[in-house]
Order: C-alpha cells, then sequence, then structure tokens
C-alpha cells in the first residue's frame, strides 16, 4: 500500500483583527486512496487538498467538549501537577457527570 505524506509546522499567523493563531506543522502519510478521495472531496468544496484537511481537523478539535477532553485527559492520567485536591476533583467530576 502506498502512503502519501502531508505535513504541517509550527508557526504563528497574525490576523486582520491583531488576534494571533499559533499553528503546528505536524508530517503524516495516509494511504494514496486517502489521498485521492480527500482530494477529490477538497476540490468539491473550492479548497486545496490542505486548507480541506486542515478544516476538517479544526472542525473535528472543536466538536470536542470541555468534558470529553477533560474524561481523555484523567483517564491517561497526564505527568503535570495536581491543581486540584481529591474533593475538588471529585465535585467537578460529579458536576462534569463523570
Amino acid at each position: 500500500m502506498r502512503f502519501d505524506k502531508l505535513s504541517i509546522s509550527q508557526k504563528t499567523i497574525n490576523t486582520m483583527s491583531t488576534a494571533v493563531i499559533e499553528k503546528k506543522r505536524k508530517n503524516i502519510d495516509i494511504p494514496i486512496d486517502t489521498f485521492r478521495n480527500l482530494s477529490i472531496r477538497a476540490v468539491s468544496e473550492g479548497r486545496s487538498l490542505k486548507s480541506y484537511i486542515e478544516h476538517l481537523l479544526v472542525m473535528e478539535a472543536n466538536a470536542m467538549s470541555d468534558e470529553e477532553l477533560y474524561r481523555i485527559l484523567v483517564k491517561n492520567k497526564p505527568q503535570g501537577n495536581v491543581y486540584l485536591n481529591e474533593t475538588e476533583q471529585n465535585e467537578f467530576e460529579n458536576w462534569l457527570g463523570i
């Protein structure tokens, strides 16, 4: 199976409203069939493949709620500082319904 490479890197973009959007570049390998299908969908929306994939990823990330992200973080127990004591964490999790 053949793969094509796409890449994403970190950069800062200044928008017209003076807001700064940071971006990150990441190389990914996708099957050639996926590349072809996404290219067709991108063209049908009047976008470049790069723009279309970026749009899909942003939409997917924005669809995640804070509760979902928190559940993932709690499940994976990332290394780092503990900002809440056990009682506060339990109250917060109850408030989230998890």
